[in-house]
């Protein structure tokens, strides 16, 4: 979890993963909107840039910052709550683990989580991150309301509509403000009843289509080189607490199985890569048939100790089976050597100038390599593959997003980059990174 332990000028940046990494000469902690803005308009004065670093959990450059860097650290917590209405209002800085129990306190849920947990809220809604659900879209669908502090230093709150705003903000990446304020819609408390089952992997991609409609949240863990698929499905059920007993017990298995016995055999691929399609075949016939039912913040997230890196696209839903058949029939080939497994999700279309789905009911493909293994070949080859599929990329997964591309996976990026510069005039957002696809 982020701590301001190491948050001192001139100290090493690094992401998650530590594929990234920078040394910015200024840190900021601000304790209220008041003291971002005049942090932002000092920016604007100088032309240094700065960047939200939230808790560093982006596998691209998203949040790296070059010279300034910012936490919201000190900008967390709920603001109020409108039952009637279904609306929460938090400051932005929130992390989405602390989340679920403040919305409890009062019998009130999110709709939808990812599977992890440490992001703060405006980095989640900044770069669009998800779940899966057919029926459900990203942490951006849920806002409401943006609470920002535009690169003029001034703090503007924006209501949802249909407007172009509104569609900027929506997958924003940061390039319109520091988000600092979020209101979102919740729902009344629930639970889930989880289910973990081991299927063949071509029999399951005859039975999705009625899958991904009779569940309200599926899930695939596809395994390199293997004829096995992990399934997981999550129901709504009325709010159920799980014994502590058996929790602790779940929970010590995922630590002891997914972290601690992976963790070692990943080290073991990385020093002999040739065993990678052993490993995951194994790790296939290892896959527990479960199932647990608790308060949803508890069962939606899952422990990830174990380090990757990481590159998501989104693709149409009705090319998912195509797509999966061309990486299935790819490792049976056996092209590359890879053994973490491959995170299959689903997303309702949504609005937004650079949403990955771009309106489509979507499958979001994730492709991962563990830390300190060569996934540059791999990860070309997903990269054009993906071509082939209409396939966007997640913002804040590795991806290659330029000036020659961009147009061509969203259509109304001039659009958004308009926007852009009317609310960061002196582009103080604007890194190297961006610069590449914006400048």
């Amino acid at each position: 979890m982020f701590s301001l332990k190491n948050w001192q000028n001139g100290a090493k940046w690094t992401n998650w993963s530590e594929n990234y990494l920078a040394y910015p000469s200024n840190f900021y902690a601000p304790c209220s909107i008041e003291e971002v803005c005049e942090i932002v308009k000092q920016h604007a004065t100088t032309g240094k840039t700065i960047r939200v670093t939230g808790a560093a959990h982006s596998f691209s450059p998203v949040a790296m910052p070059e010279q300034s860097a910012l936490s919201l650290h000190n900008l967390r917590g709920l603001i109020s709550i409108d039952k009637e209405q279904g609306l929460a209002t938090f400051y932005a800085g929130t992390y989405l683990y602390e989340v679920g129990p403040l919305l409890a306190e009062y019998g009130l849920a999110l709709l939808n989580m990812g599977d992890i947990q440490k992001q703060s809220l405006a980095g989640a809604i900044s770069t669009g991150t998800h779940g899966t659900g057919l029926t459900l879209g990203s942490f951006s669908s849920m806002v409401e309301t943006w609470g920002f502090v535009n690169g003029m230093g001034e703090y503007i709150e924006h209501q949802r509509g249909d407007d172009d705003l509104s569609e900027a903000l929506h997958v924003s990446i940061g390039l319109l403000g520091i988000l600092v304020k979020v209101t979102i819609k919740v729902i009344p408390l629930y639970s889930l009843h989880f289910t973990s089952e081991r299927r063949q992997f071509k029999d399951e991609m005859i039975h999705y289509p009625h899958t991904i409609r009779a569940h309200r949240h599926v899930e695939w863990f596809y395994f390199p080189s293997s004829d096995l698929i992990q399934v997981k499905k999550m129901d709504m059920v009325p709010p159920v607490v799980q014994p502590q007993f058996e929790k602790v017990i779940d929970v010590a298995k995922m630590q002891l199985l997914e972290n601690g016995a992976f963790f070692i055999v990943s080290e073991l691929c990385k020093r002999r890569p040739s065993l990678s399609a052993a490993v995951s075949k194994l790790s296939s016939k290892l896959v527990s048939e479960t199932n647990r039912t608790n308060i949803s913040y508890e069962v939606f997230p899952s422990p990830r100790n174990v380090k990757f890196v990481e590159t998501e696209y989104a693709i149409p839903l009705d090319q998912f089976t195509a797509c999966m058949e061309e990486v299935d029939a790819m490792f049976k080939r056996k092209q590359f050597d890879v053994h973490f497994p491959i995170e299959c999700r689903t997303t309702a279309g949504e609005a937004g100038f650079l949403s990955p789905t771009q309106g489509e009911p979507s499958a979001f493909i994730a492709f991962h390599m563990y830390k300190g293994m060569d996934e540059s070949h791999y990860f070309h080859w997903v990269h054009e593959t993906m071509k082939k599929y209409n396939g966007r990329p997640h913002w804040g997964k590795v991806n290659r997003y330029d000036k020659s591309n961009i147009e061509s996976f969203y259509p109304n990026a001039d659009r958004f980059n308009a926007i852009r510069i009317e609310q960061d005039p002196q582009n103080i957002f604007l890194t190297s990174y961006f610069k590449r696809i914006f400048g």
